[in-house]
């Protein structure tokens, strides 16, 4: 599966940003800058290859816009830091970019998933409706969804990531 750029390079940063917290005590122990670790950072030298600097400059120009990503000075030199609505962003890809892993249940047993989530919390339920649509789920009913594939590991933690925990139910179920 082929990804826009932008999702792309929001998915490299997210990687990139995981990778570097195995080494946060190497970083947080004592002042050293990002070039000391990465002396070429490995994002930068992957897209000078797939774009031109000007192409590079107006993604990120894009997603500083569309308020996905925001940069800072820290000790004088530019930061790339991935703003929450770029976190959902970036988690929604991360489904997409499972997808292709997706199994059926071996058991045979379908997950139903059933959420109330009151009106004031409007876009969390649009925003489960959409990555739910991205795991597999089908409308069963307007607020009952069912799946056969085991996505129930990424259910539970998108549902903990967003505090969503108090409004759904997961149920398995053996026969549809």
């Amino acid at each position: 599966m082929k990804l826009p750029i932008t999702d792309q390079f929001l998915w490299d940063i997210y990687n990139f940003i995981e990778d570097a917290s195995d080494v946060a005590y190497f970083v947080f122990r004592r002042r050293r800058t990002m070039r000391d670790i990465f002396p070429e950072n490995p994002i930068l030298k992957k897209y000078s290859k797939m774009v031109t600097r000007h192409q590079f400059s107006k993604l990120v120009y894009r997603l500083k816009r569309n308020n996905l990503i925001k940069s800072k000075n820290l000790k004088g030199k530019k930061a790339i830091m991935i703003t929450p609505e770029g976190m959902e962003r970036v988690l929604r890809i991360s489904f997409k970019v499972e997808d292709q892993k997706r199994k059926k249940r071996n058991d045979g047993k379908w997950i139903m998933l059933i959420f109330d989530i009151p009106k004031r919390d409007s876009r969390k339920r649009g925003l489960l409706r959409a990555m739910l649509r991205d795991l597999g789920y089908k409308v069963f009913q307007k607020s009952v969804w069912v799946t056969p594939y085991d996505v129930s590991d990424r259910t539970e933690k998108f549902l903990q990531f967003y505090a969503l925990d108090q409004y759904v139910r997961l149920l398995l179920v053996e026969k549809m």
